[in-house]
């Protein structure tokens, strides 16, 4: 079988084969630290209009989940993406908790200033939200009845003629076909990317796993990318755990398509799934910790793949270009502020971010998992969150547990030296508080480190441009 190999037209260097996680010579440095927790709306609220309750009793408008996935547009301009909205409070299992949050992403803009106070970070961080620009579709979609799940039907009440909104109930399927169906309405978006133009943005999901574009202004899905087979999964389920023991291949429940990077020409979506395929995972072995990454060419929607090895985390969050072959990829674990048992007791341990190269790297479309994990591409560590905010005084148990959203800024000045910006957020799962006695505040966290060429240990760092400033 001949071999295929990512190429570019600019090769820097070539990493070899196999695994290796050697640290970086340096570690960035945290600049600022904000938080978003309202708008001119109100607090907790976005700006999409909607004054209804969704089944949970959770306020349709909620401003939340903001870091599941971020994108920079340009200027000052980012984009945050929430997830499939508030299911971490129970209320109806034979829908995971799921409601019909109306998928969105927000508009913000991000005022970094010098601190000129003398004490604390050297940047002060304002987010500010413009505007949330609701996902929805021309064409009709399925959404599910509830009959005998508990609820009524699944279909926004806002839904009218013409559009046709995405939501993140897990029961909004048609039965007949596989998770890749487009016309699912069901969507758990966890990564943004804007376009070359800055007129669309691209988001990959969870459910599918899916990866659609989307015009930025009205928010209309223009085009709907077809991945590999062997990532969708035939029997579908509203519970994930009835979706996993359901079938033998296809994607994780609530571990799909987690991370998207665009690369700077614009030419080459590149999505990473957040833990093993089922099959791939089936072997045990290394091919339990083998993640794939699927190159798509965003003009023909020709894919290859690629593997990447977890070392440290329990999966990967996100994945973003620092040129047109080198990536940032956001390892982590459920530990840290609101990590699953809701307490500041669950210690921050694991969030680190490797870097990648895919010059030279092996594709792996028609290898098993076992083969393929012996082909993963080699990785070093660029950055360690824990590490650097606990050395700036951040408390571990104080740590977002899921630190999702990352992208490349503007370039600023710290003390006479340039330095790229690293921008991460978490995903605080719309639970704005945690459980301790008294509750600890669970905000939409934005953190910013500075890093410069020397840091990229050889890369060579190339700026994004998105086009018109909207």
């Amino acid at each position: 079988m001949a071999v295929k190999r990512f190429t570019t037209r600019v090769v820097l260097f070539t990493v070899a084969l196999g695994f290796t996680a050697s640290q970086a010579l340096a570690q960035p440095t945290l600049l600022a630290a904000g938080t978003l927790t309202q708008s001119k709306a109100g607090a907790n609220a976005d700006l999409s209009g909607l004054t209804y309750k969704l089944e949970n009793g959770a306020p349709a408008n909620l401003l939340g989940g903001l870091g599941s996935g971020l994108a920079y547009a340009s200027g000052n301009t980012f984009l945050a993406l929430p997830d499939r909205g508030p299911n971490a409070v129970t209320f109806n299992a034979a829908i995971d908790n799921t409601v019909s949050y109306i998928n969105r992403f927000h508009t913000i803009t991000m005022d970094l200033e010098p601190n000129t106070t003398g004490s604390g970070l050297p940047y002060t961080l304002t987010p500010t939200l413009r505007s949330t620009t609701l996902l929805w579709s021309l064409t009709p979609l399925v959404y599910g009845t509830g009959a005998g799940l508990g609820v009524g039907s699944g279909v926004p009440p806002v839904n009218n003629f013409l559009l046709h909104f995405f939501t993140g109930r897990s029961d909004n399927f048609d039965p007949g076909k596989n998770s890749g169906n487009p016309n699912d309405a069901r969507l758990d978006s966890e990564s943004i990317r804007v376009s070359k133009d800055g007129f669309t943005v691209f988001i990959s999901d969870e459910y599918g796993p899916y990866v659609y574009q989307f015009d930025r202004l009205t928010g209309l899905r223009l085009r709907s990318y077809q991945l590999p087979s062997s990532f969708y999964v035939s029997n579908l389920k509203p519970v994930g755990s009835d979706e996993i023991s359901a079938n033998t291949s296809g994607r994780t429940a609530n571990k799909g398509m987690e991370g998207l990077a665009l690369t700077p020409d614009g030419r080459t979506l590149v999505g990473i799934m957040q833990n093993a395929l089922i099959q791939d995972a089936a072997l045990g072995g290394s091919a339990a910790n083998l993640l794939r990454i699927v190159t798509i060419d965003v003009l023909t929607g020709q894919t290859h793949q690629y593997g990447y090895l977890l070392t440290t985390g329990s999966g990967v969050s996100e994945i973003c270009a620092i040129n047109n072959h080198e990536f940032l990829v956001d390892e982590r674990d459920g530990k840290g502020l609101e990590g699953g048992d809701g307490l500041t007791s669950n210690k921050a341990k694991v969030k680190q971010l490797f870097k990648i190269d895919l010059t030279g790297a092996v594709e792996i479309s028609n290898m098993d998992g076992a083969t393929a994990a012996m082909n993963a591409v080699a990785k070093t560590l660029f950055l360690d969150v824990v590490s650097v905010l606990t050395a700036n005084g951040f408390a571990a148990d104080h740590i977002p547990s899921k630190i999702e959203g990352v992208a490349i800024g503007p370039d600023v000045k710290n003390g006479g030296t340039t330095m790229h910006t690293l921008w991460v957020a978490n995903d605080n799962d719309f639970v704005l508080s945690t459980n301790d006695s008294p509750s600890i505040p669970n905000p939409n966290q934005f953190f910013v480190f500075g890093f410069t060429d020397a840091d990229l240990n050889g890369s060579v760092l190339v700026p994004e441009f998105r086009g018109p400033l909207f």
